[in-house]
């Protein structure tokens, strides 16, 4: 399962170098000294980095570390250029940043089929027939094409959601994605049951929005501990966060303040995102109960919606409320 979602790789680009220029002259019966006519070399292929929605994962890069272009062709006779060597494409997840070994940002991928160039091919070298003149007619020269270097790269996955569920383990996140949408996401009573974001889209008429499962947020995980900082990078990319809270929890806002405290020690500006507090298994408790987590959560101003992924009860609402969050951030 460790393997199944690879989020953060490491590859070997180089583009193709360009062909040579070819020393060629053309002879005739007329023709006393040959007249160069050797043509210019073709340019390089570039390696293109291009979004695919239909992958969520650097998995297949894993055995494939290795890409390099095809060069371009030498020059031919009759001033002829020769071909260009083939593109090079990298289809990558939407969501991908691509950074040089220095951290540098050399492109982000952030729409289905966008193309991106990382590395342009060698020009190709000029024939002999470039550099003949009226005095010289027969130059016996050629340029050899450009030659490229290779650079190794840093890919780096941010999954682009509409909407992030952010929660301790076992809050039920999992269950709530089956539930509102087709996702098929592994579920079980224990910690950590998910270590890989899974995804989900929610229905509404025509329209639909992107879900995706964040895997537990514990206490200290901007430092590292549990899945830590792998997977808080995600949150970054999500427009909208809805924060799930366990009703069986001990202390729900003291829960609520520590996930924040997460997000502000990883990145202040997480706090800024539109967001929306869902106090998941309401079936577990009472209207006395849930009148006093209202109260308890009075001061922090928050829309609380009480949700029951096993009774389906607030799941309308919720889709609903999200829905209208969503459309606002696309407005803008």
């Amino acid at each position: 399962m460790k393997d199944n979602f690879i989020d953060l790789i490491k590859i070997y680009c180089k583009s193709g170098d360009g062909g040579k220029g070819v020393i060629h002259f053309h002879r005739g019966k007329s023709i006393r000294i040959g007249v160069s006519d050797g043509g210019n070399g073709g340019k390089g292929g570039d390696i293109i980095m291009r979004g695919n929605s239909n992958i969520h994962t650097f998995t297949y890069l894993k055995y494939n570390k290795h890409w390099i272009a095809d060069s371009g062709f030498p020059g031919k006779k009759k001033n002829l250029t020769g071909a260009n060597g083939k593109d090079l494409f990298i289809e990558v997840p939407v969501g991908t940043i691509v950074k040089d070994v220095n951290q540098n940002i050399l492109a982000e991928i952030t729409r289905n089929f966008q193309e991106e160039i990382l590395f342009q091919g060698g020009i190709g070298g000029k024939g002999n027939a470039f550099f003949k003149s009226s005095k010289k007619r027969s130059p016996y020269y050629a340029q050899s094409g450009v030659k490229t270097k290779g650079n190794w790269i840093i890919l780096e996955l941010k999954i682009l959601a509409d909407v992030g569920i952010i929660g301790f383990p076992n809050t039920g996140k999992s269950t709530l994605l089956s539930k509102i949408t087709r996702a098929k996401p592994k579920i079980g009573n224990y910690s950590f049951t998910t270590t890989t974001p899974n995804f989900g889209i929610v229905k509404m008429n025509y329209d639909s929005f992107i879900v995706a499962d964040i895997p537990g947020i514990i206490e200290k995980a901007s430092e590292g501990k549990g899945l830590g900082y792998k997977f808080l990078r995600h949150v970054e990319r999500n427009f909208i966060l809805l924060f799930l809270i366990s009703a069986n929890t001990e202390n729900q806002k003291m829960e609520y303040s520590t996930l924040l405290n997460e997000l502000k020690k990883f990145n202040p500006k997480l706090l800024n995102k539109k967001r929306l507090l869902a106090i998941s298994k309401s079936d577990l408790i009472d209207n006395r109960m849930k009148e006093e987590i209202k109260k308890n959560f009075l001061l922090e101003k928050e829309n609380i919606i009480f949700i029951s992924s096993f009774t389906r009860d607030g799941l309308f609402q919720l889709k609903t409320e999200l829905w209208s969050l969503v459309r606002e951030n696309i407005k803008r």
